[in-house]
């Protein structure tokens, strides 16, 4: 066999055993299920069990699941907020490499406010009307924030 035929057998291979591991990994970690809005996917990996317990006894659990308050109000900014935080999660989470108690990061942080203001925006228009005004076109900044006050309305891990 040529150099270019072991080449393309050993890439061949390479590439079937990460398709492989990724696939189990896949079906093994439940990933499927984050492609849903079923909170108890978000429960999936045990550390997340509390948050879901609280959130299961909030006032938002009768009109918001977990990707109302965490994820963009469009598809596009859904799914790719779903896959960034998906690969992070199971990143830190493999390596064990994550804060305890878990923290939001401040990215995941706009796009809870930008929830809030979202579902909310007639009450946080009437409260702060020129950065509800700027937060719609993306240039919130100093804003008040509606976490600041209500940090525990969607669950209440403390």
């Amino acid at each position: 066999m040529s150099r270019r035929g072991r080449l393309a057998v050993a890439v061949a291979v390479a590439g079937g055993v990460a398709l492989g591991l990724g696939a189990f990994t896949f079906g093994y970690a439940k990933g499927y299920s984050y492609l849903t809005n079923d909170p108890a996917a978000c429960a999936n990996c045990h550390v997340m069990t509390e948050h879901f317990d609280a959130w299961n006894r909030s006032s938002h659990r009768a009109v918001a699941a977990c990707n109302d308050c965490h994820t963009p109000h469009n598809f596009v900014g859904k799914y790719a907020i779903k896959a960034q935080n998906g690969f992070w999660h199971s990143f830190y989470f493999t390596t064990g490499n994550f804060p305890d108690p878990l923290r939001i990061t401040p990215r995941n942080r706009r796009v809870t406010e930008g929830a809030c203001r979202y579902c909310h925006t007639e009450i946080t228009e009437a409260i702060d009307p020129a950065a509800d005004a700027a937060h719609a076109v993306g240039e919130a900044q100093g804003q008040t924030s509606c976490i600041r006050c209500h940090r525990y309305v969607g669950h209440l891990v403390r």
